[in-house]
């Protein structure tokens, strides 16, 4: 008779930047089952929404993920354009332009991240020193066009804050020269590398049917064979006036999804070229002041997959309602398939393989503190609610009645 032996991963560990909580289910060195309890990030973003400006907002949804800080701010926007009827309708040329740079430039910056910790993973450090290097220029360009290594501060409702300055143009061009030849050295070392490939080709499986019945998203779902990407999909800025292919590969372990990963990197540079040769001169915003009633959607193809946010107003220029769904929410669940029936010493570097952002997966759970093994739902909440202004309004009956 089998015996099932519970190994903790998190929710502080090495290999996990921020906490989770893995729960691994084993019997002798096999995963049989796996827990993911997430809610030790939790910050309240949609709640604050509703008191801000909606101007005010792109700057704290930008705060959600200081990797993909663009991703969640652009997506806003989105929604709110969506609002006033479209992108492409209220936001001049070049600022579509620029705002696929910013949107390439953090996909490549996100990947080497990843890269890098990926090789920190498996014990090859000088993957991770190398990555993390060729990185460093990377944040250099952002630093040059926005101010900042992170949270950009480029997006607004209507355009972006900064322009890109005619002298900044060449220096971008020969960073991204390059950082080409550093791209070339990195799938060399993966592709050739016999031992890279002994510890990751097979590992983490997660099948097509699988990836489609997960709805996983982004780099682990064009992993599996799916051929999907917002840029390609619904298309934004200036993503269907560019030539340049989709990364898709058909094994669906760790291996494709680094593969994947070091492909789109080639095209992110190809895109940031056309970008930097194809924008137009002219205004970069077309200076909203106001946002009516309405309700819109934004999506965005963020560095591990869409990312997306519906915004509700009223006419008073601020969000009622902002609900945000990042793409970690989706693909940390399909850690309930890749990392059963391997091995605990696969476990933690299959859980990291999706590129985990767990601030962004965060949801509150309340427990009804009568009864803490009961957790209370959104009707629920609205029920307690309910019932204590009903207390409220007897207690202010009683005391005008005196």
């Amino acid at each position: 008779m089998s015996h099932k032996v519970v190994v903790p991963i998190g929710p502080y560990h090495p290999l996990q930047e921020e906490p989770e909580f893995f729960r691994l289910y084993v019997e002798g060195e096999k995963v049989v089952d796996i827990d993911i309890i997430i809610g030790y990030n939790h910050r309240g973003i949609e709640k604050l929404s509703e008191a801000k400006h909606f101007d005010q907002v792109a700057f704290l949804v930008e705060r959600i993920c200081g990797i993909c800080s663009s991703s969640h701010p652009y997506a806003y926007v989105l929604a709110v354009e969506d609002i006033l009827g479209g992108e492409a309708k209220v936001v001049p040329e070049r600022a579509l332009y620029i705002r696929t740079i910013i949107d390439e430039m953090q996909r490549i910056h996100s990947h080497l991240l990843w890269l890098g910790l990926a090789g920190h993973f498996i014990g090859y450090n000088t993957v991770w020193m190398w990555a993390w290097k060729y990185r460093e220029p990377v944040l250099d360009m952002f630093e040059m066009i926005t101010g900042n290594r992170n949270n950009y501060a480029m997006f607004k409702v209507g355009g972006i804050r900064r322009d890109i300055k005619e002298e900044d143009m060449p220096v971008l061009r020969k960073a991204l020269d390059e950082l080409v030849p550093a791209i070339d050295m990195f799938y060399g070392a993966v592709m050739d590398d016999p031992v890279i490939q002994a510890r990751l080709k097979g590992v983490g499986v997660l099948t097509r049917q699988q990836a489609i019945d997960w709805c996983v998203l982004g780099p682990t779902a064009r992993a599996s064979g799916l051929n999907i990407d917002i840029r390609k999909d619904e298309p934004y800025g200036a993503c269907d006036r560019l030539d340049w292919k989709l990364i898709v590969e058909k094994d669906g372990d760790i291996f494709a999804k680094t593969k994947v990963r070091i492909l789109e990197l080639y095209e992110c540079v190809r895109m940031i070229r056309q970008c930097l040769d194809k924008m137009p001169k002219g205004s970069i915003d077309a200076d909203i002041q106001d946002v009516p009633a309405g309700e819109g959607i934004g999506r965005v193809e963020a560095p591990r997959g869409e990312c997306l946010h519906y915004v509700k107003t009223d006419g008073t220029n601020r969000p009622i309602r902002h609900k945000i769904r990042a793409p970690s929410f989706m693909n940390v669940a399909s850690d309930k398939v890749s990392a059963v029936g391997g091995t605990i010493s696969d476990a933690t570097i299959t859980l990291a393989a999706v590129d985990p952002c767990y601030c962004c997966t965060e949801r509150v759970v309340v427990l009804d503190r009568k009864d803490s093994h009961k957790v209370m739902n959104g009707w629920d909440l609205i029920k307690l609610s309910q019932e204590k202004t009903d207390k409220i309004k007897e207690g202010l009956k009683n005391a005008a009645a005196k």
